[in-house]
């Protein structure tokens, strides 16, 4: 039977559409309508060509006239789905999809496109089931291993992303984004070097991609790669100067270098693009934290939360400010929160073992590191506050073993020193050859591990010590033969290098083996005739004073008192004797008011005058600062204050110090407590007086 006009026509229509001539197809749809106003063959193409070009409300109402001609018509509600969803009517355009799907429950198409309308409502564990089916019905179709690639990184199932974006480059090699996609869920699972492998074939693909070299940022941030991040975050940015998202990487990298200030100017600009960018408000949040600027911190933190009550790292950046401010208990009800949200938040699992730690509960801080550890090993933070619990508790082999850690830490990696000549841990014969030393911390640990200096002597080779210029001239008294050298001086040819703290690990030590040949320091003659001339003839005990530290040290508010909290002290039959050379200016009204402690500050240049003076006394009662360090190597009595949670240098629940066999150890019973401490030692004081060579 000969074909109608109308069909005839349409078969011209249709083998137009399928040669490209859009227009030419379009215009013979129009005339098959003239002639029969109801077809639902030109409806629906037409409506395909509508939605191609972009004309969706037009699609969809052609795709409703196809149906009303043809309601069984599976495609024509694929199509009516499709423009529906552009339209952003995700739950008409779903209904579509069903119902296509229940007509033709094999149409792979319809499943598809389904996954991608349950993707846009966030329904992600529906929308993977939904393309599962597609890829059954139809394994060809790229798009939908690309998007399943992208719902399952949405749903946290990073590795099976990455099985899919590799199904997408499979069937298309050249398909940039998904190699994008791919490495970003790379570098969720840390497989950084991978992820970096993968954007730079995405941006082989496409040089001008500003979102791959913002993702190239971000892995070379995960990298440590700070330099080369800044560099593809501002290419990022030249290529796309409102990518909010760049400018929050930017941010990220410069608060890595601390270069807080700038990492401020960042998240402002992404904050101005996007102002409910909450990754940029944390980020703010995160230097305020860094500044000790606590107060803006949580409002930031809070900010985060009002905007996203479920980012789990603005709670865990809210807890982290929370322990330093000393509110534990606060603290982890929002540790809790992170982690109830997050479980596998490692860095989270770290600030929760910290705030035990810092009230001395060291099983359950152990306990959080080790989890830590096991979701992320490469999280350094982690190992190294295990060092420090293992070291207080006097387990030194682990302890000094994990303190290694402490380099790939955000704050101790800007001091690193990069030199050509190999480490040296004791795993090497030192005879006949030269070894670098560098003092690598503050005062006080410089002068606790000095001590190994004259070990290294004892295996015949040549010691080179680099030290803080204040430190160089007490050291050198009576160490003729350790060459020793003052930071920012060139230094002479070494063969091999080690830091000084990493000498306790070299020499394997234990609480045993602990190097406490007392003294090891020494003052030099010609000052401790100046200051025998200056203190004059002794009439009663003298006794030397130093409450506080330096106010930049991190914990100083834990371990530094004012000076007139020591009042109840002052005046019990003793001679006093400041042996600080910086007065806060908050101490320095009272000290020179009360008459009740001699100031020797402006006599001491260095700690060569120090020690000369200290050497002259019959006591020292200090906090934990670098002057009972001092004191302790000068093999003086020596009474310290600590603070509830001390340094883990001088261990836990022990009155006496393995490191200074002359010290005898204060300990706040309560943290943040001072006046047991103080009663305590007013109780020694009053036996020392009456006897100073009798009591340590």
């Amino acid at each position: 039977m000969a074909d109608s006009p109308i069909t005839t026509v349409l078969q011209e229509a249709l083998a137009l559409h399928r040669r490209g001539a859009v227009a030419e197809a379009a215009a013979r749809y129009a005339e098959v309508l003239r002639g029969d106003p109801a077809n639902a063959d030109a409806h629906y193409y037409l409506a395909t060509i509508s939605c191609q070009q972009g004309r969706f409300a037009e699609g969809a109402d052609l795709a409703r006239k196809s149906l009303a001609g043809e309601p069984h018509h599976a495609r024509a509600h694929v199509l009516l789905g499709r423009a529906l969803s552009a339209l952003g009517q995700h739950e008409d355009a779903l209904a579509s999809f069903e119902r296509a799907i229940a007509i033709a429950p094999e149409l792979a198409l319809a499943h598809g496109h389904r996954a991608d309308v349950l993707s846009e409502l966030g329904r992600t564990a529906e929308a993977i089931e939904s393309y599962d089916r597609a890829l059954g019905l139809a394994p060809e179709v790229i798009e939908d291993w690309f998007n399943r690639g992208v719902a399952l990184a949405a749903a946290g199932r990073q590795g099976e992303a990455v099985t899919s974006f590799e199904r997408a480059i499979a069937g298309k090699p050249d398909f940039a984004e998904a190699h994008l996609r791919r490495a970003k869920a790379l570098s969720d699972l840390r497989r950084y070097d991978e992820a970096l492998a993968g954007v730079d074939r995405a941006l082989a693909l496409a040089p001008d991609h500003a979102e791959a070299w913002l993702g190239r940022g971000n892995v070379l941030t995960d990298l440590k790669r700070y330099d080369e991040a800044l560099a593809a975050h501002d290419r990022a940015l030249a290529l796309e100067p409102g990518l909010a998202a760049a400018w929050l990487g930017r941010g990220n990298v410069l608060r890595e270098l601390q270069r807080y200030d700038d990492a401020s100017a960042a998240y402002e600009r992404a904050l101005t693009l996007a102002p409910d960018l909450c990754e940029a408000i944390l980020g703010r949040g995160n230097v305020f934290f860094e500044l000790k600027r606590y107060d803006d911190a949580l409002a930031a933190y809070d900010r985060a939360l009002v905007l996203n009550p479920d980012l789990a790292k603005a709670w865990h950046g809210r807890a982290n400010v929370l322990t330093a401010l000393r509110h534990y208990d606060q603290a982890f009800a929002d540790y809790d929160k992170a982690l109830a949200l997050t479980p596998d938040l490692a860095e989270a699992w770290v600030g929760r073992g910290y705030a035990l730690f810092s009230i001395n509960r060291y099983p359950e801080a152990l306990a959080c590191f080790d989890k830590a550890i096991s979701l992320d090993k490469e999280l350094a933070q982690s190992h190294f506050n295990k060092s420090l619990v293992k070291l207080a508790l006097g387990e030194y082999q682990e302890g000094w073993r994990l303190y290694e850690w402490r380099w790939e830490t955000r704050l101790a990696a800007s001091a690193t020193r990069n030199f050509t000549q190999p480490l040296w841990l004791g795993d090497a014969e030192l005879g006949n050859r030269t070894i670098l030393v560098c003092s690598e911390q503050g005062f006080g640990d410089t002068l606790q591990f000095f001590r190994y200096l004259p070990l290294l002597n004892k295996l015949n080779c040549k010691v080179i010590f680099e030290s803080h210029a204040s430190l160089v001239p007490l050291l050198k008294e009576r160490n003729e033969s350790i060459q020793i050298v003052s930071k920012g001086d060139a230094l002479p040819h070494f063969d091999l290098q080690c830091p000084l703290m990493s000498l306790p690990l070299a020499f394997k030590t234990t609480l045993q083996t602990i190097p406490a040949s007392i003294p090891y320091l020494f003052a030099s003659e010609e000052k401790l005739r100046f200051w025998r001339k200056m203190l004059g003839a002794r009439i009663r005990p003298r006794v030397g004073l130093v409450w506080s530290g330096n106010p930049d040290y991190h914990d100083d508010v834990r371990r530094s008192l004012p000076l007139k909290t020591l009042l109840g002290l002052l005046g019990t039959g003793v001679d006093w004797h400041s042996i600080q050379k910086d007065i806060r200016d908050s101490d320095r009204e009272f000290l020179s008011n009360s008459g009740l402690v001699k100031d020797h500050s402006n006599l001491l240049n260095d700690f060569s005058d120090t020690a000369a003076l200290v050497s002259e006394l019959d006591l020292v009662i200090s906090v934990d600062t670098a002057v009972a360090h001092l004191a302790g190597a000068l093999g003086k009595k020596l009474w310290i204050l600590l603070s509830f949670h001390s340094d883990f240098r001088w261990m836990c629940e022990r009155d006496d110090s393995p490191w200074y066999p002359t010290a005898k150890l204060f300990r706040q019973t309560k943290d943040a407590e001072w006046r047991d401490v103080l009663e305590r030692v007013a109780g020694e004081l009053k036996t020392f007086s009456a006897s100073p060579s009798d009591v340590i």
